[in-house]
């Protein structure tokens, strides 16, 4: 019989009454009796008899128990524990209210009076009962798949195996996951009983039901023998355990031994296991003496029912129950981490980033997120050393206070960059390794484009790095071509639909976008939402006017004016301006478009920005993609696409968690460039670091180029979708960087560096510090946020270079400065920055922001152009200004703004160096990303898809086809 069938067969759910004065009520899946109605009953209450098949049934010769009105025994024992469970559920739910401890049954052929107790027991004491019925010969395959779906229910805490003997199989028993094992009979929570460490694992039911009756049958056991006659399966280990453990000497035998008369007559207590028709004389008991059988099936008589072990293994298993929700209640709140850090052992001279990261080991990455306080339904591995974190850990950690949240930004950097994503993890690697402080780094996920042409990779370098960095910077667990797809979907879509609106009738479009199904037309949910943005207050197809049909099906695109791109991650200069549509099948519908970087696209910015599935999906919706005809703004939602982009973005909002190669923890999440985006790795996973770091702890997040570029944003922008505020700012700083804006010749990637910046140059080190360091500084005191300075020290950099650069940093305005060598140390080269952090994020933030969103988008504009570049003024193009009145006609001025600006400069031309003054900020355009919910002006010549140079990194990239190798990443 099909499962499908047997689940029909159970019925609905009916709800019965807990005891009065019970807080919650039991509930159970109701199954009609399936075997004939004089069956065998048998016992499933804790362990397997000595075949490891079956859950022994016991009688007792002790006297017949007396019940009361409601069936359930006066025995002193059977009070006792119900008593006690009773109590512990309910201070249980005094201290969470509204939790409610379920036991779910799974049960296969007929319905046995031993079952019933277990319900009645369950509803006595207050617990919820689920109750799943399968057929009598159902496959072990059906067992584990009923058993895998309670795993990972977390509103079950408790699973009873109400099964035939043959279907307990070892496979079965280990499937089921220990903590929700409340029968104590996987093989994980027998071993905990033998090594006695029931912290985590449960007593079986039944060995509990043994124990007390030896105990109430002579308070005094110690040295007192028990005899085990029969006992090989793991009701007997537990047993034996247990007895031992209570001061009683075990002696075990079996039924076919020759010394059996004697061992019963010399025993203090007989535990009898599947002796069947066999029996044990009166006369070999010695007087006094307590006689248990543990039988495998027993007849359903009235002498069944009315002994009390049943009842005493139900209440047991009822306390297992509730034992395993308090265990799930505490795991649900903030766990202490301990964290075990990797130790380095730094060579001089440092080796390639590569050699370095693959001279260590990175730990399991279920070892890390265990450390760490991640439970284990909360992590979604891939491979062995990353995994994603499923985002319901806000919601279990809603409650936790935030730790620290400091930001690493930089000087204005050099076209070879400064070290920021170094500073960021060589930070965090001493904040965690070295000074025990909880720390999470949360970094960008870096693009193909520059991994491939010029910077290369991001993941650190030297000693302080992400591990393993070749999974780092390459695909990682998929996001950006997730993204990739998303965009690309939306490009096809338009096209697609403006072919299909140019060549077909209102009519023809309507048949087709509302096809008829079985004879009937129906809306879609999308469908249904685009009429009511429409006006049309209409569910069925056949009321729509042809006037409303007509509105309805025809979004029509001005090809002029669409705004969305299609993506690719590779730098290709070639793929800025395209002609799509050019092969006859498209009936002349081509028109000029072009391709971005992936990670330029407005679905990533969402990405970052995004703080939860659902406002993920409702920015996707939101994505305008270009203008209509008439002028109104036409949307992802209006094509009908935005539902397909949540599912294919539904796995890539999940942070991934990674490490630093001192074992502390790294969030990897979205990659928007800084210099044409807003430059920051996700909300999501800052939310989340901060909730597992503790009021105590810190999370070091970093932004792209200079405080100018990724440092406003992260304040405008991001600040603003998170409600996050900041503690503290790192400032990166070089020596290098220093000259360059000192009065240095340029820098170039690819050529080597001029003697000024290998010798020592005092009076560029000071020019730079006293212009472009102190602008930056002055840029993060706009903001109110304490500004700690960070030196990336080279190995040309000498002491009375360094001294300077910290000597003129606090002048200007810092907290602190100091030089770190990660590089060459690891976090041990960070000590001192950390400490200063420390200091610094302790103090009173007075952060604010920049503007009021409210203020005319060209006021704020001119304002970050004024206050952050230092210009004089700003100039918009006729086109520019055209765009900022549309975007105020459609109701979008109340953005923030989010500047598309060279990087390699604080004005728009990447030539002047320091701190430019005199120049009048050139704004091309201006562009809307709704969905993301900021606006773009592009300055001066900016580009959003970058080329290739002359010689780009992939000509040292190569893998060894023997062992699978990757060489030439940095």
């Amino acid at each position: 019989m099909k499962l499908s069938m047997i689940r029909s067969a159970c019925g609905s759910l009916r709800i019965h009454p807990a005891r009065s004065g019970s807080r919650v009520s039991g509930f159970t899946r109701r199954c009609p009796p399936v075997g004939p109605a004089n069956s065998r009953m048998i016992l499933r209450t804790a362990s397997a008899t000595s075949s490891g098949g079956t859950n022994p049934r016991l009688s007792v010769n002790f006297e017949k128990l007396s019940q009361n009105e409601d069936g359930f025994e006066c025995d002193s024992s059977l009070r006792e524990v119900v008593q006690s469970t009773k109590e512990a559920m309910l201070a249980l739910q005094r201290r969470n209210p509204g939790i409610q401890p379920l036991l779910a049954i799974i049960q296969a052929g007929e319905v046995d009076s031993l079952l019933e107790i277990n319900k009645k027991m369950a509803v006595r004491i207050g617990l919820n009962i689920t109750q799943i019925c399968l057929a009598k010969e159902c496959s072990e395959d059906d067992i584990v798949e009923e058993v895998l779906k309670l795993n990972e229910d977390p509103r079950v805490h408790g699973v009873y195996l109400h099964l035939p003997p043959a279907s307990l199989t070892t496979r079965v028993l280990n499937t089921l996951k220990p903590e929700k094992d409340v029968d104590g009979i996987s093989d994980l929570n027998i071993g905990r009983l033998v090594r006695g460490d029931l912290s985590k694992g449960f007593v079986p039911p039944i060995a509990s039901a043994v124990l007390d009756l030896l105990e109430k049958h002579d308070a005094s056991l110690e040295m007192k023998t028990v005899l085990l006659v029969g006992g090989e399966g793991p009701l007997g280990v537990s047993l034996q355990c247990l007895i031992e453990r209570s001061g009683m000497v075990v002696l075990k035998s079996h039924w076919s031994s020759n010394n059996l008369q004697r061992q019963v007559m010399q025993a203090d207590a007989v535990v009898l296991f599947g002796a069947g028709n066999m029996e044990v004389p009166p006369a070999w008991v010695k007087p006094g003496a307590a006689l248990i059988r543990c039988e495998p099936t027993l007849e359903t008589d009235e002498h069944a029912i009315q002994t009390g072990i049943g009842y005493l293994t139900a209440a047991y298993r009822t306390e297992n129950v509730v034992r395993s929700c308090s265990r799930w209640v505490q795991e649900q709140q903030y766990q202490p981490w301990h964290l075990h850090s990797l130790k380095l052992q730094p060579l001089t001279p440092v080796p390639s980033d590569i050699a370095i990261s693959r001279a260590q080991t990175p730990k399991p990455v279920d070892q890390l997120a265990e450390e760490i306080g991640l439970l284990p339904e909360e992590l979604e591995a891939y491979g062995r050393s990353k995994a994603k974190v499923r985002l319901s850990l806000l919601d279990r950690l809603h409650k936790q206070p935030d730790g620290k949240y400091v930001l690493v930004a930089g000087i204005t950097p050099t076209p070879l960059g400064e070290g920021k994503s170094t500073v960021t993890i060589g930070l965090v690697q001493a904040l965690s390794a070295h000074l025990q402080l909880n720390s999470f780094a949360c970094l960008r996920q870096p693009s193909q484009g520059p991994t491939f042409g010029v910077k290369g990779g991001a993941a650190g370098g030297g000693y302080a790095q992400v591990i393993p960095m070749e999974e780092f910077n390459l695909h990682l667990t998929g996001d950006i071509h997730a993204i990739t797809a998303a965009n690309n979907l939306v490009a096809a879509a338009i096209d697609a639909r403006m072919l299909h609106e140019a060549t077909q009738t209102d009519k023809a479009l309507f048949n087709r976008l509302v096809p008829s199904v079985n004879g009937a037309r129906r809306f879609s949910p999308i469908q249904i939402s685009r009429l009511r943005r429409l006006g049309i207050n209409k569910i069925d197809p056949a009321s729509l006017s042809p006037e409303e049909i007509s509105t309805f099906v025809r979004l029509d695109l001005d090809p002029s004016k669409i705004t969305w791109q299609r993506v690719l991650d590779t730098n290709d200069r070639f793929l800025r301006k395209i002609t799509v549509g050019q092969a006859s099948t498209e009936k002349g519908q081509a028109r000029e478009t072009g391709f971005d970087i992936a990670v330029a696209s407005e679905i990533m910015a969402i990405l970052a920005l995004a703080d939860s599935l659902m406002d993920m999906k409702n920015r996707l919706a939101r994505m305008v993609v270009g203008t209509s005809r008439s002028g109104q703004p036409i949307t992802a939602e209006d094509l009908g696409v935005s539902g397909a982009l949540a599912v294919l973005m539904k796995d890539a909002i999940k942070p991934t968690l990674m490490q630093t190669l001192e074992g502390t923890p790294v969030f990897v999440h979205a990659g928007p460039f800084a210099n044409i985006a807003h430059g920051n790795s996700s909300v999501l996973a800052d939310k989340l670091a901060l909730k597992l770091v503790g009021r105590d702890g810190f999370v070091v997040t970093e932004a792209g180029f200079g405080a100018d570029i990724g440092m406003e944003k992260f304040f405008n922008i991001k600040c603003r979708a998170s409600g996050l505020r900041p503690n503290a700012v790192v400032l990166v700083a070089t020596v290098r960087a220093l000259k360059m804006h000192g009065g240095g010749p340029n820098v170039s990637a690819g050529a080597p560096l001029p003697k000024e910046y290998i010798d020592e140059n005092l009076s560029l080190v000071a020019g730079g510090c006293r212009s472009n360091l102190r602008k930056q500084i002055q840029i993060a005191h706009l903001f109110g946020v304490p500004v700690v300075v960070a030196l990336n020290v080279f190995k040309t950099d000498t002491q009375a270079e360094i001294d300077l650069v910290c000597e003129i940093a606090k002048e200007c305005g810092a907290s602190e400065a100091v030089p770190c060598h990660h590089w060459a140390q690891g976090g041990r080269g960070s000590i001192q920055l950390a400490k200063a952090v420390h200091e610094a994020a302790s103090r009173t933030s007075d952060f604010q922001f920049l503007y009021n969103t409210e203020m005319p988008i060209v006021e704020k504009i001119r304002t970050i152009a004024q206050k952050v570049y230092g210009a004089d003024d700003i100039e918009l193009t006729p086109e520019a200004k055209a765009k900022i009145d549309y975007y105020n006609q459609q109701g979008y001025g109340s953005l923030p703004i989010c500047m598309a600006k060279t990087h390699l400069s604080l004005s728009h031309m990447p030539d002047k160096k320091g701190v430019p003054t005199g120049f009048v900020l050139p704004i091309r355009d201006v562009r809307a990303s709704i969905g993301a919910g900021f606006i773009y002006p592009l300055v001066g010549t900016m580009s959003t898809m970058p080329g290739l140079p002359t010689r780009p990194c992939f000509y040292d990239i190569d893998l060894d086809p023997v062992t699978e190798e990757i060489t030439g990443l940095f």
